[in-house]
């Protein structure tokens, strides 16, 4: 009886579980739909000039065109190859010296003063003497967008390292964990919530600048697709483009925030919400 009369309780619990689910995830996107609404009416209506700002209606048709004759694919994965590579290349050297810098004292004393004063140059402003150095080529691209994660991630792995509490890790050492074990089994994990938030703001400098990049000086991309737009007055390609930045910036943000929270599960920060379990 008493199994039998907790039942419509759980159902019921179960349905506000699923409907608190379900408006967390459209949520986000209440703000984004009601503007596009907003603006597919002013639009046809003439509050906006169709030719500045064309409807969505209308950059949904350049869309469908530009995906159907591959271009848009091509521009698309042309530009995600060269952020990826950019990421790997920059994120894995700002990790390594922010982990030295972090642990080794020396390094720190002959490193640090010289990666502070270069990340208060503004990584764009070297566009020119990038392009004096490697031309107009990939490799400028590339390098440009190696700059620009590098810092967020040496900054916040330094951070992080050093953030870790000293007296765990002179707990483990009377444990008589060696340092290899120290490192992967107490910094890293310690360290772990500050490197993902470098990572989340160097996703965002990747996508700014290759933006930039792009634009100068490039035969395929998303920059280039909309520059190219850009001469035969072309705005709903223009716009496209620049959504599918967001598109892909957006993706980058959620597909980290999904690994702080399979990794981080342990961290009392990122464990689930009384209100979120069912």
């Amino acid at each position: 009886m008493t199994s039998v009369a907790q039942t419509p309780s759980r159902v019921v619990g179960g349905r506000r579980h699923a409907r608190r689910i379900w408006l967390r995830w459209l949520a986000p996107w209440a703000l984004p739909l009601a503007i596009l609404v907003a603006w597919e009416v002013a639009a046809p209506a003439g509050f906006v000039n169709a030719r500045l700002l064309p409807a969505p209606s209308t950059i949904a048709r350049a869309f469908w065109r530009t995906l159907m004759d591959g271009s848009l694919i091509l521009n698309t994965a042309a530009s995600a190859e060269r952020a990826f590579i950019g990421l790997v290349i920059g994120g894995g050297l700002g990790f390594v010296a922010g982990l030295a810098t972090g642990l080794w004292k020396p390094a720190e004393v002959f490193l640090d003063s010289t990666v502070q004063m270069l990340r208060n140059i503004p990584h764009l402003a070297l566009i020119p003497l990038v392009i004096l150095w490697f031309g107009i080529g990939e490799t400028a691209k590339i390098f440009l967008v190696s700059i620009g994660v590098f810092f967020p991630i040496y900054i916040n792995t330094f951070h992080g390292v050093r953030t870790v509490d000293d007296q765990v890790v002179e707990m483990a050492e009377v444990y008589g964990l060696s340092r290899r074990a120290i490192l992967t089994r107490i910094v890293l994990p310690g360290a772990l919530p500050s490197i993902l938030v470098g990572l989340r703001y160097a996703l965002g400098f990747m996508w700014l600048t290759l933006i930039v990049a792009e634009t100068i000086s490039a035969s395929t991309g998303l920059g280039f697709m909309t520059m190219n737009a850009r001469e035969f007055l072309q705005t709903d390609i223009v716009i496209l483009g620049i959504l599918i930045y967001a598109l892909l910036g957006k993706a980058a943000d959620a597909a980290t925030r999904s690994i702080e929270r399979r990794v981080l599960a342990w961290h009392p920060a990122y464990a689930p919400r009384q209100g979120d379990r069912p």
